[in-house]
């Protein structure tokens, strides 16, 4: 294989760990609504597992609340059933026509708690990619064992992964460091 090649893998992996994490992120709560809190909850829908989005219409009208207008009368209770089992830790109101989630202002220690959860979330993300860093330089010096790559390409090698993995270190930390501060901010 040739250097760009090490790279363009490593950097995919590095681009992947940093994907991850602002999926995850996303799903916690940061005491506004957002539609994204529903993603991993699915619902039975006539025998297989749906998200809700797919069957019912999700909308945020203020930054305190989440309605839920189900296609279908029969999907209430399926999705009511849904909320409550999951993790979210908020009771849905239903009155017939629309679920209303009311999301509640988060205590002070609900937040440390949340940022905490953000922090292993962001260190976890960054173990991935000073992974794909190790890796790609282990390539690297194989290469110059195995099949005769020079010296000089393979530091240069090194030090093009190290930029790269210096860069998504610093998004990753950024994107820490927004998650914590929409979470901080009352």
């Amino acid at each position: 294989m040739e250097l760009n090649e090490y790279l363009q893998n490593a950097e995919e992996s590095m681009q992947l760990a940093v994907e991850y994490l602002d999926e995850t992120l996303s799903h916690i709560r940061a005491g506004k609504a957002s539609a994204k809190l529903l993603d991993g909850i699915r619902v039975d829908y006539y025998g297989s597992q749906a998200p809700i989005s797919n069957v019912a219409n999700v909308s945020v009208p203020d930054a305190r609340t989440i309605m839920i207008t189900p296609w279908e009368k029969s999907m209430f209770k399926e999705i009511e059933k849904a909320i409550i089992n999951s993790d979210l830790g908020i009771m849905p109101e239903n009155n017939g026509e629309v679920i209303r989630l009311g999301i509640p202002p988060l205590t002070e220690d609900r937040r440390k708690a949340l940022v905490k959860q953000c922090k292993a979330e962001a260190e976890t993300a960054k173990v991935s990619v000073r992974n794909a860093r190790r890796d790609t330089i282990d390539s690297l010096k194989k290469e110059v064992k195995s099949n005769g790559m020079s010296e000089d390409v393979q530091k240069d090698g090194e030090a093009s992964v190290q930029k790269l993995h210096d860069r998504y270190i610093k998004k990753i930390d950024e994107t820490f460091a927004e998650k914590e501060k929409e979470i901080l901010t009352v």
